[in-house]
């Protein structure tokens, strides 16, 4: 029987932690973020409180594991994506600095396919994106305090084109990518 002698499945990618200020997306936009990053594989999701996007209703993040659960089993995932609590950027510091992988989106940095062309793949990695600016585009609207701290805690600022993409697109640019690259690296040496 199955249940007689259990094995432990481990992921066999990267295991990519996405941070996105969520927490002003309208409409489904949000639902939809959660289930791409659950179907693209994701290994956790972090709400991330900015001096811009400063909260995430309690009913909202209910709401966001329901839709986490729902595309697990439409993709038909072995690991469930985890969703932590609303974050401040201070407190994902020290992750920040602990990674050897951490990259944030910053409108007009350096693409992230030139940047990753001079990396190795790692075990895990983070992905930082920020709230939206006007006009609901995306051009990193970290404030240039928050953006300082956590580039100082050693995160990699990156641009995804010259195109400005909302929240929920950047991410998934970011992520799609990463996952990609990670995919076709060699296995990491223990």
């Amino acid at each position: 029987m199955a249940l007689e002698d259990p094995k432990t499945v481990l992921p066999k990618s990267t295991q990519w932690h996405v941070f996105a200020a969520i927490g002003t997306l309208k409409g489904g936009r949000a639902d939809w973020l959660v289930e791409k990053c659950t179907e693209l594989g994701a290994s956790s999701l972090t709400p991330l409180l900015t001096e811009r996007s400063p909260s995430i209703s309690e009913n909202r993040v209910d709401r966001l594991q329901r839709v986490i659960l729902a595309a697990v089993k439409q993709c038909q995932r072995l690991h469930e994506m985890t969703l932590n609590p609303p974050t401040k950027i201070a407190n994902i510091l020290p992750t920040i600095a602990q990674s050897k992988l951490s990259f944030l989106a910053v409108a007009e940095a350096t693409p992230i396919v030139s940047t990753l062309s001079f990396l190795r793949k790692e075990p895990s990695g983070m992905i930082i994106v920020g709230p939206e600016g006007g006009a609901g585009c995306f051009v990193s609207d970290f404030t240039e305090k928050e953006l300082k701290m956590m580039t100082e805690a050693g995160a990699t600022a990156v641009g995804l084109g010259p195109n400005r993409l909302r929240v929920e697109t950047a991410t998934m640019a970011l992520l799609a990518t990463l996952m990609m690259w990670s995919d076709s690296q060699p296995p990491v040496d223990p």
